[in-house]
């Protein structure tokens, strides 16, 4: 059964070096990365095809890694179209291999709409990835608005990646242990995790899907906290006066993979909260790579029916996409 992990990420080298140049660029997560990840994030060819063949994907859908270009600000715009000209690149040289995700210049908003259509309609990105704030500024806030309107235009998904929360949060809620203890807390242990699925909620609660019903938004790690707390988040009808129900959105604007947490508990929640039609497979390689074919041996081991197996796999994915 082909396996398509749709959050699998790349840095390239210029990337890198403008995140360390351009103040504020780098927003401190460089500093988690061992040696090896650098190596696996900088590879866009023969060692990322191996360690794919290794733990069973078929296809990985590119994207750059988190901060995206948010803190780049206006040095963001010329670098987007140059990375995803490469993620181009890189899936022509094997397009039965690898799909993309493009990067847009949120700081402008105009130029992002029209990076957006470019990505999608002349080099085949399959969407784009949101890495939340910009600065202070939300998801809901009007600086989205038309690389949302494109995106629900061109009927293409937008996935939300976490990015650390912002200094004073992490001040408040995530220091105290030390420097290492502190970041890692603000990052993968807790912080990104909250930070995404808040920007989902925002979201919601800013009526961006009440303006763009149709628009697809993809959270990763299981839903980013979001689902295990349905219970309370449908309170909110009380007083939000949306269009829909918060449920409805869940079931109706979001989808939810896996980003390597292959917990078939996990699995069970997310259908139970979107069901088995918005479910979408990843490794979030590098970060949770695992030798020993992990990815195809989760898979293989789940007790789904073929159909819903299928669907995880990469049917849902080829569907969102047009291509099934």
């Amino acid at each position: 059964m082909k396996i398509v992990a749709i959050e699998e990420h790349v840095l390239p080298g210029e990337v890198k070096q403008a995140w360390t140049m351009i103040p504020g660029g780098d927003d401190g997560t460089l500093a988690l990365n061992p040696p090896v990840i650098d190596e696996r994030l900088a590879d866009f060819g023969e060692g990322r095809l191996a360690l794919m063949d290794e733990t069973g994907i078929d296809v990985a859908v590119l994207s750059l890694t988190t901060p995206g270009l948010n803190n780049l600000w206006s040095h963001g715009i010329d670098l987007a179209r140059r990375v995803n000209d490469r993620l181009a690149e890189t899936v022509a040289a094997n397009p039965t291999r690898f799909e993309a995700l493009a990067v847009l210049p949120f700081a402008d908003p105009d130029t992002s709409a029209q990076e957006l259509r470019r990505a999608v309609e002349e080099l085949g990105c399959r969407g784009a990835v949101l890495y939340g704030r910009v600065g202070e500024k939300h998801l809901d806030d009007v600086l989205f608005e038309p690389t949302f309107a494109c995106a629900a235009a061109l009927d293409i998904p937008l996935m939300i990646h976490p990015q650390i929360p912002q200094p004073a949060v992490r001040d408040a809620y995530y220091s105290g242990f030390g420097a290492p203890t502190d970041l890692a807390l603000a990052s993968f242990g807790l912080g990104w995790h909250y930070e995404a699925g808040i920007e989902f909620i925002r979201m919601v609660l800013g009526g961006v899907f009440d303006r763009h019903p149709g628009l697809q938004v993809i959270l990763g790690h299981w839903g980013e906290v979001v689902i295990f707390y349905l219970e309370r988040l449908v309170m909110l009808d009380r007083v939000s006066k949306l269009d829909r129900p918060f449920l409805d959105y869940v079931r109706n604007n979001l989808y939810l993979t896996a980003s390597g947490m292959f917990s078939a508990d996990y699995l069970q929640r997310a259908i139970d909260a979107v069901g088995p039609d918005r479910i979408l497979f990843s490794t979030d390689y590098p970060y949770q790579y695992r030798p020993g074919g992990n990815a195809r041996g989760f898979l293989d081991a789940l007790t789904l029916d073929e159909t819903n197996k299928r669907k995880f796999a990469h049917g849902n994915w080829d569907r969102l996409c047009g291509v099934a």
